[in-house]
């Protein structure tokens, strides 16, 4: 069996979910496709991260529910620190339910669980092809 090697591609991701198992394969897939990965349990943690992590973070993904907060409160907090933070959102409900439900305005990029690891790569390249706010 040979190994393929994956060149990185300069971006980095932080994972935010509270199901330890979910949120290691969410940054296994990640990084066995170049990306670096950040990793936190839930909102006080990934604003720790956020804070201590002197490079630039290109992606959030994020479960839309966690503990005491949601993901779309997680993500207002870290892009007003962070305006260039690319966000998407990770959640049992389709995102046409996640909007009628408040949980995300128009605007927001939904990946649906359960999802594999390629379909989570091919959301988080989608949102990385969108032009952020602040050029």
């Amino acid at each position: 069996m040979s190994s393929t090697h994956v060149a990185p591609t300069g971006r980095t991701v932080l994972v935010v979910d509270d199901e330890d198992d979910l949120r290691e394969i969410m940054c296994y897939g990640l990084q066995r496709r170049g990306f670096t990965t950040l990793s936190a349990a839930g909102a006080t943690e990934a604003v720790a991260v956020s804070h201590d992590y002197d490079g630039p973070i290109d992606v959030l993904v994020t479960d839309l529910v966690l503990p005491g907060t949601s993901g779309s409160q997680l993500a207002a907090l870290l892009t007003a620190v962070r305006p260039r933070l690319r966000v998407l959102y990770a959640s049992g409900w389709s995102r046409s339910a996640a909007i009628s439900r408040g949980l995300v305005d128009e605007r927001g990029v939904v990946v649906q669980k359960p999802f594999t690891p390629d379909e989570l790569v091919d959301a988080v390249r989608s949102v990385l092809r969108v032009p952020t706010l602040m050029t």
